[in-house]
């Protein structure tokens, strides 16, 4: 409305609205209600908390000491999670009264045909420590010691376990892809050197070459098929798989088993076959070692850790089969077709296989 006299427009009053008395608690429910939802899209939904690389819920403490998950990343703090000494500074770190003599090793592998390299640190205290333990079991009522009860001793050291589980962070660090760390950690080993150890020691009576503990292995960059096979075993147990050793005493060798489906396992035990002295491909237990030798002869399993099994969808199994039948065609009649060759150099790529194998 216009008001002639003042020359200027004139409002009408808003008309006063009458809500319902039963009317309003409803309406301040509905509004409590959008707000709350809003409130749990924003928290859960947007910025969800995130479980850490190691499946650590955020707000625990990972199994590798001194990490702590805060809201999806890694971090050190000593002081929760569960050290004994504790050094601080920027962040929290676990000291080891082994963690001295340091030196930096890069352990070498190949991801689907692209390779790779982890920086890790080891120590030469940890060493010392490990090398001086006692080679013999006790037992009462003289049991005599099983070949396992060796085993054990030394992939279950605790000393050990503190400062190879960075190695196991480093390793998933590097994917997300559980499947794909299993295959990097595989991967890692058969690519340090095969070779004894310098050292000597005695047992029962008989002066023999030093039997490694896998962080001498690690140390050294360099182990026979049994030390490097403990090695894979314990870094497979805290990727947290089934893990066995597979011993043929025939043929005097071992090498690793993880729990997978029947029909790609290791004569049908339930264990997919792993060569440890050298690349190769997962499931191919048809290798052709030094002086003809293959393993034929029914192995002994030990069991060394449960856990998850591999799953169905494995591309190595196929890919070994095929690296089977132009091994086995080479053996025969010393030539392959154009796309045997071609196969054969690409499987190499893709793997980094070696020409030979020890199987001591």
């Amino acid at each position: 409305m216009f008001d002639e006299k003042r020359g200027r427009q004139k409002f009408l009053p808003i008309p006063k609205i009458n809500i319902n008395p039963f009317i309003k608690p409803l309406m301040y429910l509905i509004l409590t209600g959008l707000l709350f939802a809003l409130i749990y899209y924003t928290i859960i939904v947007i910025n969800p908390l995130k479980n850490c690389i190691d499946d650590t819920p955020t707000g625990e403490c990972s199994s590798i000491k001194p990490f702590y998950c805060a809201n999806g990343k890694l971090v050190r703090r000593a002081s929760v999670c569960g050290c004994s000494e504790v050094a601080f500074g920027e962040e929290e770190y676990c000291v080891s009264k082994y963690q001295n003599q340091s030196k930096e090793i890069f352990l070498k592998y190949i991801l689907k045909g692209k390779e790779g390299e982890i920086k890790y640190t080891v120590y030469n205290g940890l060493v010392e420590y490990l090398s001086n333990l006692p080679i013999s079991i006790s037992y009462e009522n003289g049991e005599m010691p099983l070949r396992r009860d060796f085993k054990i001793k030394k992939i279950y050291d605790e000393e050990q376990k503190e400062l190879i589980l960075p190695l196991i962070l480093k390793i998933q660090e590097i994917t997300p892809n559980k499947e794909d760390q299993f295959r990097i950690a595989v991967s890692l080993v058969q690519k340090i050197e095969f070779g004894f150890s310098n050292k000597t020691e005695i047992t029962f009576g008989k002066q023999i070459a030093h039997q490694r503990y896998p962080y001498e292995v690690l140390y050294d960059e360099k182990g026979i098929c049994g030390e490097k096979s403990e090695l894979l075993v314990l870094l497979l147990k805290e990727l947290g798989y089934e893990t066995i050793i597979f011993y043929h005493q025939k043929e005097n060798h071992e090498s690793v088993g993880v729990k997978c489906p029947e029909e790609y396992s290791h004569q049908n035990t339930g264990y997919c076959f792993i060569e440890t002295t050298g690349p190769s491909i997962i499931t191919n237990d048809q290798i052709n070692y030094i002086e003809g030798t293959t393993l034929t002869s029914i192995p002994e399993i030990i069991l060394i850790s449960q856990g998850k099994a591999l799953n169905e969808n494995m591309y190595e199994y196929k890919d070994a089969q095929t690296i089977i039948k132009i091994d086995t065609k080479i053996n025969k009649e010393g030539r392959l077709n154009p796309l045997e060759i071609y196969q054969l150099k690409k499987l190499k790529e893709k793997y980094g296989l070696v020409d030979y194998y020890d199987p001591r």
